[in-house]
Formats: structure tokens, C-alpha cells, sequence
């Protein structure tokens, strides 16, 4: 089961283990996946606020 995640510092110190980060944009809101060894976190965030935290980002990106 992904686990869901509210908090954007959270979501990007995730990201230094994740090996895959998958972006979905859905119209105003974007959802970002990111795979690791053991589970699948997500988040929702405008458009905007998605924007910047894909820049802070390192891991392999896709868009769907």
C-alpha cells in the first residue's frame, strides 16, 4: 500500500532513498510518487508548489 505524505520537508528528505520519482499531473494539481526499496510515498500539491519541490529533487524523474 503507498503511504501518503502532507509535509513537503518530509517528502524531500524521502527522496534521497528513493531510486524513482514519478510525477502526475492532474489540470491544477500535480501528484509525485516516489518509489523506494520498501514502500511508495505520495504527495498532492498545486502546481506551483510541485514545480519547486521537483527542482529540490535528485532522484531519476518520468511524467506521465
Amino acid at each position: 500500500m503507498p503511504k501518503e505524505i502532507f509535509n513537503t520537508e518530509e517528502f524531500q528528505k524521502l527522496s534521497e532513498k528513493a531510486t524513482e520519482c514519478i510525477i502526475k499531473k492532474q489540470g491544477e494539481t500535480t501528484k509525485i510518487k516516489l518509489k523506494t526499496s520498501r514502500y511508495l510515498y505520495t504527495i498532492k500539491l498545486d502546481s506551483k508548489a510541485a514545480d519547486s519541490l521537483l527542482n529540490k529533487i535528485n532522484c531519476p524523474k518520468t511524467e506521465i
